[in-house]
Protein backbone atom coordinates (compact mmCIF):
# COMPACT_ATOMS: atom_id res chain seq x y z
CA UNK A 1 0.00 0.00 0.00
CA UNK A 2 1.07 3.60 -0.53
CA UNK A 3 1.25 6.47 1.92
CA UNK A 4 -1.81 8.10 3.41
CA UNK A 5 -1.12 11.83 3.33
CA UNK A 6 -4.64 12.90 4.29
CA UNK A 7 -4.25 12.67 8.07
CA UNK A 8 -5.29 9.02 8.42
CA UNK A 9 -2.95 6.37 9.72
CA UNK A 10 -1.42 4.23 6.94
CA UNK A 11 -1.86 0.48 7.33
CA UNK A 12 1.59 -0.14 5.85
CA UNK A 13 4.49 1.90 4.48
CA UNK A 14 6.74 0.19 1.96
CA UNK A 15 10.47 0.87 1.79
CA UNK A 16 10.03 2.27 -1.73
CA UNK A 17 7.36 4.71 -0.57
CA UNK A 18 9.50 5.79 2.38
CA UNK A 19 12.49 6.28 0.06
CA UNK A 20 10.53 8.80 -2.02
CA UNK A 21 9.67 10.78 1.10
CA UNK A 22 13.27 10.72 2.39
CA UNK A 23 14.45 12.01 -0.99
CA UNK A 24 11.94 14.84 -0.79
CA UNK A 25 13.09 15.75 2.72
CA UNK A 26 16.72 15.69 1.58
CA UNK A 27 16.19 18.17 -1.25
CA UNK A 28 13.94 20.47 0.79
CA UNK A 29 16.10 20.39 3.92
CA UNK A 30 17.08 24.06 4.02
CA UNK A 31 17.29 26.22 7.12
CA UNK A 32 19.70 24.28 9.28
CA UNK A 33 18.67 21.73 11.94
CA UNK A 34 15.66 23.75 13.10
CA UNK A 35 14.19 23.91 9.61
CA UNK A 36 15.04 20.28 8.82
CA UNK A 37 13.54 18.96 12.06
CA UNK A 38 10.42 21.04 11.50
CA UNK A 39 10.14 19.64 7.97
CA UNK A 40 10.46 16.06 9.21
CA UNK A 41 7.91 16.67 11.96
CA UNK A 42 5.43 18.09 9.46
CA UNK A 43 5.93 15.25 6.96
CA UNK A 44 6.25 12.29 9.31
CA UNK A 45 4.13 13.22 12.34
CA UNK A 46 1.46 15.66 11.20
CA UNK A 47 0.91 14.83 7.54
CA UNK A 48 1.65 11.13 7.20
CA UNK A 49 1.21 9.94 10.81
CA UNK A 50 4.12 7.55 10.57
CA UNK A 51 5.39 8.24 14.10
CA UNK A 52 3.89 9.89 17.18
CA UNK A 53 5.00 13.24 18.49
CA UNK A 54 6.25 11.69 21.73
CA UNK A 55 8.42 9.10 20.03
CA UNK A 56 9.68 11.70 17.52
CA UNK A 57 10.79 14.01 20.35
CA UNK A 58 12.32 11.13 22.29
CA UNK A 59 14.45 10.20 19.29
CA UNK A 60 15.40 13.85 18.76
CA UNK A 61 16.43 14.36 22.40
CA UNK A 62 18.81 11.43 22.31
CA UNK A 63 20.20 12.31 18.89
CA UNK A 64 21.18 15.65 20.43
CA UNK A 65 23.36 13.71 22.87
CA UNK A 66 25.32 12.16 20.01
CA UNK A 67 28.23 13.74 18.15
CA UNK A 68 27.29 14.80 14.65
CA UNK A 69 24.32 16.49 12.96
CA UNK A 70 21.23 15.72 15.00
CA UNK A 71 18.81 16.21 12.09
CA UNK A 72 20.53 13.60 9.93
CA UNK A 73 20.76 11.23 12.88
CA UNK A 74 17.05 11.72 13.52
CA UNK A 75 16.32 10.67 9.94
CA UNK A 76 18.52 7.59 10.40
CA UNK A 77 16.75 6.78 13.67
CA UNK A 78 13.24 7.04 12.22
CA UNK A 79 14.26 5.19 9.06
CA UNK A 80 15.66 2.42 11.28
CA UNK A 81 12.48 2.32 13.37
CA UNK A 82 10.37 1.83 10.26
CA UNK A 83 12.50 -0.44 8.05
CA UNK A 84 15.43 -1.69 10.09
CA UNK A 85 19.01 -1.07 8.96
CA UNK A 86 18.13 -0.65 5.27
CA UNK A 87 15.63 2.07 6.13
CA UNK A 88 18.16 3.92 8.27
CA UNK A 89 20.85 3.75 5.58
CA UNK A 90 18.48 5.08 2.91
CA UNK A 91 17.10 7.87 5.10
CA UNK A 92 20.50 9.05 6.32
CA UNK A 93 22.13 8.86 2.88
CA UNK A 94 19.37 10.72 1.06
CA UNK A 95 19.50 13.38 3.75
CA UNK A 96 23.08 14.36 2.85
CA UNK A 97 23.46 13.59 -0.87
CA UNK A 98 21.77 16.82 -2.07
CA UNK A 99 24.05 18.89 0.15
CA UNK A 100 27.16 17.01 -1.02
CA UNK A 101 26.29 17.80 -4.63
CA UNK A 102 25.34 21.45 -4.13
CA UNK A 103 28.09 22.41 -1.68
CA UNK A 104 30.62 20.75 -3.99
CA UNK A 105 29.56 22.96 -6.88
CA UNK A 106 29.50 26.09 -4.71
CA UNK A 107 32.92 25.28 -3.25
CA UNK A 108 34.34 25.02 -6.77
CA UNK A 109 32.85 28.39 -7.70
CA UNK A 110 34.26 29.92 -4.53
CA UNK A 111 37.72 28.44 -5.03
CA UNK A 112 37.95 29.61 -8.65
CA UNK A 113 36.05 32.91 -8.59
CA UNK A 114 36.48 34.15 -5.03
CA UNK A 115 38.57 37.13 -6.14
CA UNK A 116 36.01 38.28 -8.70
CA UNK A 117 34.52 41.51 -7.25
CA UNK A 118 30.91 40.42 -7.80
CA UNK A 119 31.46 37.13 -5.95
CA UNK A 120 33.17 38.89 -3.06
CA UNK A 121 30.35 41.43 -2.90
CA UNK A 122 27.72 38.67 -2.64
CA UNK A 123 29.60 36.97 0.18
CA UNK A 124 29.87 40.26 2.04
CA UNK A 125 26.08 40.26 2.39
CA UNK A 126 25.94 36.57 3.21
CA UNK A 127 28.41 37.06 6.08
CA UNK A 128 26.15 39.66 7.64
CA UNK A 129 23.14 37.36 7.32
CA UNK A 130 25.04 34.45 8.87
CA UNK A 131 25.92 36.62 11.87
CA UNK A 132 22.21 37.36 12.30
CA UNK A 133 21.39 33.65 11.97
CA UNK A 134 23.86 32.69 14.69
CA UNK A 135 22.54 35.40 17.04
CA UNK A 136 19.01 34.18 16.37
CA UNK A 137 20.14 30.64 17.19
CA UNK A 138 21.48 31.82 20.57
CA UNK A 139 18.14 33.45 21.37
CA UNK A 140 16.05 30.53 20.11
CA UNK A 141 17.98 27.76 21.83
CA UNK A 142 18.51 29.86 24.95
CA UNK A 143 14.79 30.45 25.34
CA UNK A 144 14.18 26.71 25.23
CA UNK A 145 17.13 25.56 27.29
CA UNK A 146 17.75 28.20 29.97
CA UNK A 147 14.66 27.75 32.11
CA UNK A 148 16.40 27.98 35.48
CA UNK A 149 19.27 29.87 37.07
CA UNK A 150 21.26 26.65 37.14
CA UNK A 151 21.00 26.27 33.37
CA UNK A 152 21.95 29.93 32.89
CA UNK A 153 25.02 29.37 35.07
CA UNK A 154 26.04 26.33 33.01
CA UNK A 155 25.71 28.36 29.80
CA UNK A 156 27.76 31.22 31.25
CA UNK A 157 30.44 28.82 32.44
CA UNK A 158 30.62 27.24 28.98
CA UNK A 159 31.06 30.66 27.33
CA UNK A 160 33.80 31.69 29.76
CA UNK A 161 35.50 28.34 29.38
CA UNK A 162 35.69 28.34 25.58
CA UNK A 163 36.18 32.08 24.94
CA UNK A 164 38.50 33.17 27.73
CA UNK A 165 40.04 29.97 29.09
CA UNK A 166 40.29 28.22 25.68
CA UNK A 167 38.97 24.96 27.13
CA UNK A 168 38.37 22.45 24.35
CA UNK A 169 34.83 21.91 23.18
CA UNK A 170 34.69 18.16 24.01
CA UNK A 171 35.72 18.87 27.61
CA UNK A 172 32.97 21.46 27.93
CA UNK A 173 30.37 18.96 26.68
CA UNK A 174 31.62 16.23 29.01
CA UNK A 175 31.73 18.63 31.94
CA UNK A 176 28.19 19.83 31.30
CA UNK A 177 26.88 16.29 31.05
CA UNK A 178 28.59 15.32 34.30
CA UNK A 179 27.16 18.42 35.97
CA UNK A 180 23.68 17.47 34.88
CA UNK A 181 24.08 13.96 36.30
CA UNK A 182 25.40 15.31 39.61
CA UNK A 183 22.55 17.82 39.92
CA UNK A 184 20.01 15.12 39.15
CA UNK A 185 21.39 12.99 41.98
CA UNK A 186 21.67 15.94 44.37
CA UNK A 187 18.28 17.54 43.74
CA UNK A 188 16.29 15.10 41.61
CA UNK A 189 12.99 16.94 42.00
CA UNK A 190 14.44 20.25 40.77
CA UNK A 191 16.75 19.04 38.05
CA UNK A 192 15.12 15.93 36.64
CA UNK A 193 14.12 16.68 33.08
CA UNK A 194 10.73 15.66 31.88
CA UNK A 195 10.84 12.56 29.78
CA UNK A 196 10.01 13.04 26.16
CA UNK A 197 8.30 9.69 26.15
CA UNK A 198 4.73 10.94 26.18
CA UNK A 199 1.62 8.90 26.38
CA UNK A 200 1.17 9.01 22.66
CA UNK A 201 2.26 5.44 22.06
CA UNK A 202 -0.91 4.19 20.48
CA UNK A 203 -2.14 2.69 17.31
CA UNK A 204 -2.95 6.13 15.95
CA UNK A 205 0.50 6.21 14.34
CA UNK A 206 2.10 3.66 12.05
CA UNK A 207 5.33 2.99 13.98
CA UNK A 208 3.70 3.17 17.41
CA UNK A 209 0.95 0.81 16.38
CA UNK A 210 3.48 -1.75 15.14
CA UNK A 211 5.46 -1.44 18.37
CA UNK A 212 2.29 -1.92 20.43
CA UNK A 213 1.57 -5.09 18.47
CA UNK A 214 5.10 -6.40 19.01
CA UNK A 215 5.99 -6.36 15.31
CA UNK A 216 9.33 -4.53 15.53
CA UNK A 217 11.67 -7.06 17.07
CA UNK A 218 14.77 -5.15 15.95
CA UNK A 219 14.07 -2.56 18.66
CA UNK A 220 15.14 -5.05 21.33
CA UNK A 221 18.79 -4.62 22.41
CA UNK A 222 21.19 -7.36 21.32
CA UNK A 223 24.89 -7.26 22.18
CA UNK A 224 26.00 -9.65 19.36
CA UNK A 225 24.08 -7.60 16.81
CA UNK A 226 25.54 -4.35 18.20
CA UNK A 227 29.07 -5.77 17.91
CA UNK A 228 28.48 -6.88 14.30
CA UNK A 229 27.11 -3.49 13.30
CA UNK A 230 29.97 -1.70 15.06
CA UNK A 231 32.54 -3.83 13.24
CA UNK A 232 30.98 -3.14 9.82
CA UNK A 233 30.59 0.61 10.44
CA UNK A 234 34.14 0.98 11.77
CA UNK A 235 35.52 -0.84 8.74
CA UNK A 236 33.56 1.40 6.38
CA UNK A 237 34.60 4.49 8.33
CA UNK A 238 38.35 3.86 8.26
CA UNK A 239 38.85 1.94 5.00
CA UNK A 240 39.15 5.08 2.78
CA UNK A 241 41.45 6.72 5.32
CA UNK A 242 43.75 3.70 5.39
CA UNK A 243 43.71 3.66 1.58
CA UNK A 244 44.80 7.30 1.17
CA UNK A 245 47.54 6.90 3.78
CA UNK A 246 48.80 3.80 1.98
CA UNK A 247 48.69 5.46 -1.43
CA UNK A 248 49.96 8.96 -0.68
CA UNK A 249 51.45 8.84 2.81
CA UNK A 250 50.47 10.18 6.21
CA UNK A 251 51.78 13.67 5.43
CA UNK A 252 49.49 14.19 2.41
CA UNK A 253 46.65 16.68 2.66
CA UNK A 254 44.21 13.80 2.16
CA UNK A 255 45.52 11.95 5.21
CA UNK A 256 45.48 15.13 7.28
CA UNK A 257 41.91 15.85 6.26
CA UNK A 258 40.77 12.31 6.93
CA UNK A 259 42.42 12.12 10.34
CA UNK A 260 41.30 15.56 11.52
CA UNK A 261 37.68 15.21 10.45
CA UNK A 262 37.50 11.65 11.79
CA UNK A 263 38.49 13.13 15.15
CA UNK A 264 36.02 15.98 14.71
CA UNK A 265 33.24 13.46 14.01
CA UNK A 266 33.66 12.17 17.56
CA UNK A 267 33.42 15.59 19.24
CA UNK A 268 30.84 17.43 17.11
CA UNK A 269 28.20 17.65 19.83
CA UNK A 270 25.52 20.27 19.43
CA UNK A 271 25.50 20.54 15.64
CA UNK A 272 27.41 22.77 13.26
CA UNK A 273 26.91 26.06 15.12
CA UNK A 274 28.45 24.71 18.29
CA UNK A 275 31.38 22.89 16.72
CA UNK A 276 32.28 25.51 14.12
CA UNK A 277 34.44 27.48 16.57
CA UNK A 278 36.44 24.31 17.28
CA UNK A 279 36.84 23.46 13.59
CA UNK A 280 37.67 27.07 12.70
CA UNK A 281 40.37 27.23 15.34
CA UNK A 282 42.07 24.15 13.93
CA UNK A 283 41.76 24.75 10.18
CA UNK A 284 42.75 28.43 10.49
CA UNK A 285 45.33 28.48 13.27
CA UNK A 286 46.73 24.94 13.35
CA UNK A 287 46.66 23.88 9.69
CA UNK A 288 46.50 27.22 7.86
CA UNK A 289 44.08 25.86 5.27
CA UNK A 290 41.74 28.88 5.47
CA UNK A 291 41.71 32.42 6.83
CA UNK A 292 39.05 33.46 9.41
CA UNK A 293 36.79 35.27 6.94
CA UNK A 294 36.62 32.18 4.74
CA UNK A 295 35.09 30.17 7.57
CA UNK A 296 32.24 32.67 7.70
CA UNK A 297 31.91 32.32 3.92
CA UNK A 298 31.75 28.55 4.35
CA UNK A 299 28.87 28.71 6.80
CA UNK A 300 27.09 31.09 4.44
CA UNK A 301 27.45 28.49 1.69
CA UNK A 302 26.18 25.73 3.97
CA UNK A 303 23.20 27.88 5.00
CA UNK A 304 22.15 28.22 1.35
CA UNK A 305 22.23 24.49 0.58
CA UNK A 306 20.04 21.56 1.62
CA UNK A 307 21.42 19.16 4.19
CA UNK A 308 23.20 19.50 7.55
CA UNK A 309 25.12 22.69 8.30
CA UNK A 310 28.13 20.56 9.24
CA UNK A 311 28.44 20.17 5.46
CA UNK A 312 30.70 23.21 5.82
CA UNK A 313 33.52 20.71 6.48
CA UNK A 314 33.28 19.59 2.84
CA UNK A 315 33.88 23.19 1.78
CA UNK A 316 36.90 23.37 4.12
CA UNK A 317 38.34 20.17 2.68
CA UNK A 318 37.70 21.28 -0.90
CA UNK A 319 39.67 24.50 -0.40
CA UNK A 320 42.44 22.78 1.58
CA UNK A 321 43.06 20.15 -1.11
CA UNK A 322 42.57 22.65 -3.94
CA UNK A 323 45.36 24.82 -2.51
CA UNK A 324 47.63 21.91 -1.52
CA UNK A 325 47.09 19.36 -4.29
CA UNK A 326 50.42 17.62 -3.77
CA UNK A 327 51.10 16.89 -7.43
CA UNK A 328 47.48 16.25 -8.39
CA UNK A 329 45.33 18.43 -10.57
CA UNK A 330 43.87 20.95 -8.07
CA UNK A 331 40.26 20.19 -8.96
CA UNK A 332 40.79 16.42 -8.72
CA UNK A 333 42.57 16.83 -5.38
CA UNK A 334 39.72 19.03 -4.13
CA UNK A 335 37.09 16.46 -5.12
CA UNK A 336 39.00 13.63 -3.41
CA UNK A 337 39.50 15.69 -0.25
CA UNK A 338 35.87 16.84 -0.14
CA UNK A 339 34.40 13.36 -0.66
CA UNK A 340 36.79 11.78 1.88
CA UNK A 341 35.86 14.41 4.45
CA UNK A 342 32.14 13.95 3.87
CA UNK A 343 32.58 10.18 4.23
CA UNK A 344 34.43 10.29 7.55
CA UNK A 345 32.01 12.93 8.83
CA UNK A 346 28.73 11.17 8.11
CA UNK A 347 29.50 7.43 8.28
CA UNK A 348 30.01 7.62 12.08
CA UNK A 349 26.43 8.90 12.41
CA UNK A 350 25.16 5.51 11.25
CA UNK A 351 27.40 3.81 13.82
CA UNK A 352 26.08 5.90 16.72
CA UNK A 353 22.43 5.37 15.81
CA UNK A 354 22.46 1.71 14.76
CA UNK A 355 24.42 0.61 17.83
CA UNK A 356 22.76 2.89 20.37
CA UNK A 357 19.14 3.16 19.19
CA UNK A 358 17.91 -0.17 20.64
CA UNK A 359 19.32 0.77 24.04
CA UNK A 360 17.92 4.28 23.74
CA UNK A 361 14.48 2.78 23.12
CA UNK A 362 14.90 0.71 26.27
CA UNK A 363 15.77 3.84 28.30
CA UNK A 364 12.95 6.13 27.27
CA UNK A 365 12.16 7.17 30.86
CA UNK A 366 15.71 7.38 32.23
CA UNK A 367 15.88 10.63 34.20
CA UNK A 368 19.67 10.68 34.53
CA UNK A 369 20.19 10.76 30.76
CA UNK A 370 17.55 13.45 30.36
CA UNK A 371 19.27 15.54 33.04
CA UNK A 372 22.60 15.20 31.22
CA UNK A 373 20.91 16.25 27.97
CA UNK A 374 19.45 19.36 29.58
CA UNK A 375 22.84 20.45 30.92
CA UNK A 376 24.59 19.81 27.59
CA UNK A 377 21.94 21.85 25.76
CA UNK A 378 22.51 24.73 28.20
CA UNK A 379 26.28 24.55 27.64
CA UNK A 380 25.73 24.62 23.89
CA UNK A 381 24.00 27.99 24.30
CA UNK A 382 27.24 29.34 25.76
CA UNK A 383 29.29 27.79 22.97
CA UNK A 384 27.07 29.30 20.27
CA UNK A 385 27.31 32.65 22.04
CA UNK A 386 31.08 32.30 21.69
CA UNK A 387 30.57 31.64 17.99
CA UNK A 388 28.43 34.76 17.60
CA UNK A 389 31.16 36.86 19.25
CA UNK A 390 33.75 35.30 16.93
CA UNK A 391 31.60 36.02 13.88
CA UNK A 392 31.06 39.61 15.01
CA UNK A 393 34.80 40.16 15.34
CA UNK A 394 35.46 38.85 11.84
CA UNK A 395 32.35 40.15 10.03
CA UNK A 396 31.71 43.62 11.43
CA UNK A 397 35.33 44.59 12.11
CA UNK A 398 38.04 44.55 9.46
CA UNK A 399 40.89 44.16 11.97
CA UNK A 400 41.35 42.33 15.28
CA UNK A 401 44.06 42.38 17.93
CA UNK A 402 45.11 39.97 20.67
CA UNK A 403 45.46 41.41 24.17
CA UNK A 404 47.25 39.67 27.03
CA UNK A 405 45.04 39.60 30.15
CA UNK A 406 46.97 37.84 32.91
CA UNK A 407 47.72 34.35 31.60
CA UNK A 408 45.10 34.63 28.85
CA UNK A 409 45.19 35.86 25.25
CA UNK A 410 41.91 37.60 24.42
CA UNK A 411 40.98 38.59 20.86
CA UNK A 412 39.44 42.07 20.69
CA UNK A 413 38.29 44.26 17.80
CA UNK A 414 40.10 47.31 16.52
CA UNK A 415 37.24 49.76 16.94
CA UNK A 416 38.45 52.08 14.21
CA UNK A 417 38.03 49.22 11.74
CA UNK A 418 34.27 48.96 12.32
CA UNK A 419 32.33 48.59 9.06
CA UNK A 420 29.02 50.45 9.61
CA UNK A 421 27.47 48.94 6.48
CA UNK A 422 28.19 45.38 7.68
CA UNK A 423 26.77 46.18 11.12
CA UNK A 424 23.63 47.75 9.63
CA UNK A 425 23.11 44.83 7.26
CA UNK A 426 23.48 42.28 10.07
CA UNK A 427 21.02 44.22 12.24
CA UNK A 428 18.55 44.41 9.35
CA UNK A 429 18.84 40.65 8.74
CA UNK A 430 18.25 39.96 12.44
CA UNK A 431 15.20 42.24 12.49
CA UNK A 432 13.85 40.55 9.36
CA UNK A 433 14.06 37.14 11.03
CA UNK A 434 12.90 38.06 14.54
CA UNK A 435 10.47 40.91 13.97
CA UNK A 436 9.01 40.14 10.56
CA UNK A 437 9.46 36.34 10.61
CA UNK A 438 11.11 36.37 7.20
CA UNK A 439 12.22 32.93 6.08
CA UNK A 440 15.87 31.91 6.06
CA UNK A 441 16.09 31.69 2.28
CA UNK A 442 14.60 35.15 1.76
CA UNK A 443 16.87 36.62 4.44
CA UNK A 444 19.99 35.16 2.84
CA UNK A 445 18.95 36.19 -0.66
CA UNK A 446 18.06 39.72 0.43
CA UNK A 447 21.28 40.18 2.39
CA UNK A 448 23.34 38.88 -0.54
CA UNK A 449 21.69 41.28 -3.00
CA UNK A 450 21.84 44.31 -0.72
CA UNK A 451 25.41 43.50 0.30
CA UNK A 452 26.47 43.08 -3.31
CA UNK A 453 24.83 46.33 -4.39
CA UNK A 454 26.25 48.28 -1.46
CA UNK A 455 29.74 46.86 -1.86
CA UNK A 456 29.87 47.56 -5.59
CA UNK A 457 28.57 51.10 -5.08
CA UNK A 458 31.25 51.71 -2.44
CA UNK A 459 33.85 50.54 -4.96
Amino acid sequence: MGIDADGTTPRTVTLAAATRVWAKIGWLGFGGPAGQIALMHRELVERRRWISDGRFLHALNYCMLLPGPEAQQLSIYIGWLMHRTAGGVIAGTLFVIPGVIVIGLLSWLYAVYQQVPAIGAIFFGLKAAVLAIVVEAVLRIGKRALKSRTMVAIAAAAFIGIYFLKISFPLIVLGAGATGLILQQWRPQQHAAKSSARAADSGEYYVDGRIARGELAHLNPSLPRALRIAAVCLALWFAPLVAVIGLWGGDSVFAQLGIFFSQAAVVTFGGAYAVLAYVAQQVVAAYGWLVPGEMVDGLALAETTPGPLIMVVQYVAFLAAFRHPGGFDPLLAAIIGALLTSWVTFVPCFLWVFVGAPYVEALRNNRALNAALSAITAAIVGVILNLSVWFTLHSVFRTQRVVRVGPLDVELPVWSSLDPFALLLAAAALAAMLRFRLGLGWTLAGAALIGAAGTLLRG
